[in-house]
């Protein structure tokens, strides 16, 4: 089988495609066909040596992944060759809180990814393709849709909320439409006005591009009345933080997602002054999936998916999503 690697050191040079023997599950695994892989902020990272610059190479990049099972090991309960399945971010992450031996579970990193023909997974590291989806939509939401699925469900959250949404990526995008089926007001930041129309279009209330209006936490204050927005979706980092503190009210959430804006310090005085509630969010569990693919079902929610790339042009995808010019998820298609 051919599996899209990075090796010999890192960065965009270093991705190439490699031969490997076809895996055979264990006793407690499953062997899948890939049908389509969606790429995510931190497969960029890992292929610069930016997620752990000590990382084994050769590494199978890639966490997201949907396909059919073609083979079961003897102890895998209901899994069926011919299943149409998409894997779980985490492989050992069930439900409950996130542990260290967990955490060490995730895909693409510490452990081989999905940019391959075929992947073996853990038994509790799959969840059925929702009915209405395509492999390649499926593809899109183990990382980005479970974050913002999770990023929303904030402590105290209603349905008369306003979110403040940071860009238009994969997991903002999710965002954008989980927050408007859940019918709550949503305000997005953007650098592009094309961004921007896109945006609307999706649903946001009021879209703030940032080039022109560089003070978006001033405008979000404005368009919340002078209150706050109840809960934001941070995907930049250290870089937005502040930014966020003086846009979100007095005791609301933010959801620390990304680090977009690259390394950095922020001054935490915000948080405590205005007892703002930081929720680190890293993914989520195979039952957060489960509960985000019932919702999905429910709704009849489609992802958004900007551009799809074959197989071979895994390395022009990865590019592509570096260029940052998408909106929504990028797809390779196998």
């Amino acid at each position: 089988m051919r599996a899209f690697v990075v090796r010999g050191g890192f960065g965009f040079d270093n991705l190439a495609f490699e031969e490997r023997p076809d895996p055979v599950p264990g006793r407690d695994e499953v062997l899948v066909r890939v049908r389509a892989a969606s790429l995510n902020f931190r497969d960029l990272l890992v292929a610069r040596g930016e997620y752990n610059p000590k990382l084994p190479l050769p590494r199978v990049l890639g966490s997201d992944a949907a396909g059919e099972v073609v083979a079961v090991g003897e102890n895998v309960g209901a899994w069926r060759v011919g299943d149409r399945v998409v894997g779980c971010f985490f492989q050992e992450w069930i439900g409950g809180d996130l542990t260290e031996l967990a955490a060490r579970s995730a895909l693409g990193a510490d452990r081989d990814g999905v940019l391959a023909e075929l992947v073996v997974f853990s038994k509790y590291g799959l969840v059925p393709v929702p009915e209405h989806l395509s492999y390649e939509e499926a593809a899109t939401l183990p990382c980005a849709a479970v974050t913002a699925w999770n990023a929303l469900r904030a402590p105290g959250a209603g349905a008369d909320m306003t979110v403040l949404i940071q860009g238009t990526g994969g997991v903002s995008v999710f965002a954008l439409q989980l927050a408007k089926a859940m019918r709550r007001t949503v305000l997005v930041t953007t650098r592009s006005a094309r961004k921007a129309e896109r945006a609307t279009a999706l649903g946001a209330d009021a879209v703030c591009v940032t080039a022109d209006t560089p003070a978006w936490e001033k405008w979000a204050w404005e368009q919340t009345g002078g209150r706050g927005v109840d809960l934001v979706v941070e995907v930049g980092g250290a870089g937005t933080m502040e930014k966020s503190l003086r846009a979100v009210r007095y005791g609301g959430h933010i959801g620390l997602i990304g680090v977009l804006s690259g390394p950095g310090a922020f001054n935490p005085i915000g948080a405590v002054m205005k007892r703002v509630t930081i929720h680190g969010q890293f993914v989520g569990s195979r039952a957060d999936f489960l509960t985000l693919n019932a919702a999905l079902e429910q709704r009849q929610l489609r992802p958004v998916i900007d551009r799809v790339f074959r197989f071979t042009e895994a390395r022009a995808a990865f590019e592509y999503l570096a260029a940052g010019g998408h909106v929504g998820k990028v797809v390779v298609a196998l």
